[in-house]
């Protein structure tokens, strides 16, 4: 296995991630259809199905960890861009559980008859670039995922329902970051103080104070809460913030687009392959994992440069058909043409890497 490299084996992960292939086998005979040009693309001369499954189960996932944090920074720093007009960065913080069969997956027992394994992921809203993961077992809290999460101070943290967990807030408060988080229905507190004029679809704008043994012991201080009406869903929302120098609709907006990090996941679980493994151990299911971010960052990187006018979908359906063609990428875009795409596709909904 000393000439299949840790490169190689990347370049052989993201070559399946992006051809879209179904198992290992599928992999390799798509690896060796193409053989004559995979040397040339740096994947060694020959890639067999024994020294990439051995890779993937022996070789640490960390190595891959650590190269997809690298992308993400690069990504991160060219599509760079300020949406919001806040000093801060704005990050949306959620899970997505990725299923396992438990009679192959026996390492990831969830439920008495179902494995799997869960994905938490800090998103960079403004760049629309996964900033830091975290994969757990199945069974663990979303809440308890949060003191993972690296704070930075003067930054924006969105959080669902799941994360209401006070002492973690506490101290997102106490490094002068800022959170928007959803509140459960059963939150108990009294008010402190209201504001009397409101803007329109604010339905109140208030400082509260958490009653309860627990939860005021977690959070000793004042807490903003509002309540908005989404006219859009019909619906009222309630949201906890620390944030006392915004407004309670820029509160609204910063919490309407949490909305991209369920994009992502929906796209990862589309496009990429994290849903069929190509390994059964722990170590392989984080090494692909990790190759379908780095494919991630990839595709965001290649759309930025080359400022493509095209759908997430029309650059993945491209790429994966010219893997091993030595036409330029640019007059590969320019001269494919995908007709009706929206129609068949629904792609006149929200697409990822467009606002």
């Amino acid at each position: 296995m000393k000439h299949f490299t840790c490169w190689n084996q990347l370049l052989a992960l993201m070559f399946g991630q992006l051809s879209n292939r179904e198992s290992l086998r599928d992999l390799v005979v798509a690896l060796e259809a193409h053989h004559s040009k995979c040397y040339h693309l740096g994947m060694g001369r020959n890639v067999s199905k024994s020294s990439l499954s051995r890779a993937n189960q022996d070789r640490d996932y960390r190595i891959f960890e650590e190269y997809a944090y690298f992308l993400v920074r690069e990504a991160r720093q060219k599509r760079k861009i300020d949406i919001f007009k806040l000093e801060g960065n704005v990050y949306a913080f959620d899970s997505t559980t990725i299923d396992l069969c438990l009679a192959v997956f026996q390492w990831a027992k969830f439920r008495k008859s179902k494995g799997g394994v869960k994905l938490h992921v800090l998103y960079d809203v403004e760049t629309q670039i996964p900033t830091f993961f975290h994969i757990t077992e199945a069974s663990v809290h979303d809440s308890k995922a949060m003191k993972q999460i690296p704070y930075e101070s003067g930054s924006y943290y969105i959080f669902d329902r799941a994360y209401n967990n006070f002492k973690m807030l506490y101290k997102i408060h106490q490094i002068e970051a800022f959170y928007v988080v959803r509140a459960k229905k059963n939150l108990q507190y009294k008010t402190v103080k209201w504001k009397r004029r409101l803007p329109e679809n604010v339905l109140s704008d208030m400082t509260i104070e958490l009653a309860g043994f627990y939860p005021k012991q977690y959070y000793p201080g004042p807490i903003r809460m509002v309540r908005y009406w989404d006219e859009e869903q019909k619906r009222e929302f309630v949201f906890l913030t620390n944030a006392t120098h915004i407004s309670a609709l820029q509160v609204a907006d910063l919490y309407r687009n949490r909305w991209q990090i369920e994009l992502f996941f929906k796209w990862l679980k589309q496009h990429l392959k994290i849903k069929k493994f190509w390994g059964t151990t722990e170590n392989a299911v984080r090494i692909q994992i990790y190759a379908a971010i780095c494919t991630y960052c990839l595709v965001a990187i290649v759309q930025h440069d080359m400022k493509l006018d095209r759908s997430t979908y029309e650059v993945l359906q491209i790429l994966s058909i010219s893997l091993t063609d030595k036409t330029h990428l640019r007059e590969l875009f320019d001269k494919t043409k995908f007709q009706n795409d929206k129609e068949r596709f629904g792609l006149n909904r929200p697409n990822l890497f467009d606002f």
